[in-house]
């Protein structure tokens, strides 16, 4: 009985992983009718054929290879030169138009255990298609993982035009963006309820980690609300007139969260230096102790130096011999008694210094 169980179970075991692996890596390719529901092809040629009399072919790649995307370059007739810009993960977000298409990049923010990861999402729009190119994050997951899910639910928008495509593919990465955004936000709160609670034992690479994040952010925030000012201005041919108004709602977006990181460097700085100038006074204050120290430890060291002096003195054999040996029982209670009070004329003298001194400093602050 164990044994039959495991010839079942592992069959579908494999299955489920294989599917897994499939629909993480897995291309698709679409045909948007104008009347119906899309129709999937296994191929891109398959697809922007049909759509040559029906609607438009939506091409959707996930982690391509160059010899996938090249073949883009003759069917679709787009640049080359974005085909480079596609499989470079180190582009800054912009927009290029062509004769045939426009070509978009954007970043997708992913902010998990404290690490923010920076993503690339490639668009081109035509006239008949629309090509959307997902790269996997470190976690071996598509960026755009969910967004088959969401045209199909929106497939009535969706079959308006390619605008319309890449408007919920927009969309989807500025909900990432407040998601990443919100993380740091919380984490920066956290931050300072450190600092405050303990500085002590606060990090101060932490406040490094959030600056770096957010000039990372307002760098990509920055391109890329050009690119949608850039839209909102009907310079691109592609975009029809009807989408334009959900673009204005993607670049509300984008200029609010551009002055959430700026906001939010203008807190990591004031952190920053709250900490130095808690570091400076605990560093003061240690500093007053130890001279306060200092000063007790000299003004024990200024009454027994004549003192001891006095006792060298007063141990020597000459001693005995000026006083006579028939006297020390005199000489030397009353040679005790000189420096028991010239010991205290020494405190009484010191003291009144400190006390004048002390006085003179208060006065001159006020």
């Amino acid at each position: 009985m164990p044994g039959g169980f495991h010839v079942i179970l592992f069959p579908i075991l494999l299955w489920w992983f294989t599917s897994a692996q499939g629909d993480v890596s897995s291309s698709f390719f679409y045909q948007i009718c104008n009347n119906g529901p899309p129709k999937r092809f296994e191929t891109a040629v398959s697809a922007v054929e049909a759509a040559e009399g029906n609607g438009y072919a939506w091409l959707h790649y996930v982690g391509p290879t160059r010899k996938e995307l090249s073949g883009l370059v003759e069917l679709l007739g787009l640049h080359p030169l974005s085909i480079e810009d596609c499989l470079d993960d180190n582009q800054i977000p912009k927009i290029d138009d062509f004769p045939e298409s426009t070509f978009i990049l954007f970043n997708i923010f992913e902010y998990h255990k404290s690490v923010l990861e920076v993503g690339e999402v490639n668009m081109f729009i035509g006239d008949k298609f629309f090509v959307s190119i997902s790269h996997l994050s470190s976690m071996q997951q598509p960026y755009l993982g969910e967004i088959q899910r969401i045209i199909e639910k929106n497939i009535e928008r969706v079959r308006q035009g390619p605008s319309y495509v890449m408007h919920f593919i927009l969309d989807y990465i500025v909900d990432h963006k407040f998601v990443a955004i919100e993380a740091i936000e919380d984490e920066l709160d956290d931050a300072e309820g450190a600092l405050i609670s303990s500085p002590a034992s606060f990090k101060p690479a932490e406040l490094i980690r959030f600056r770096r994040y957010l000039l990372r952010l307002r760098k990509s925030l920055f391109h890329e609300r050009e690119i949608l000012n850039k839209i909102c201005r009907r310079d691109c041919r592609f975009i029809s007139e009807q989408s334009i108004y959900h673009y204005r709602d993607i670049y509300d977006h984008l200029v609010r969260f551009y002055e959430l990181t700026e906001s939010y460097r203008d807190i990591v700085t004031s952190l920053m230096e709250m900490y130095l100038s808690m570091l400076n006074n605990d560093m003061a204050r240690a500093a007053n102790e130890t001279n306060a120290t200092v000063r007790r430890l000299t003004l024990i060291t200024t009454i027994f130096m004549p003192l001891t002096l006095l006792a060298g003195i007063g141990g020597m054999s000459e001693w005995s011999m000026i006083t006579g040996a028939d006297n020390w029982r005199v000489s030397y209670p009353g040679f005790m008694l000189g420096m028991v009070c010239l010991g205290m004329a020494s405190y009484y003298f010191l003291s009144r210094l400190d006390r004048k001194r002390t006085g003179s400093m208060r006065n001159r602050h006020h």
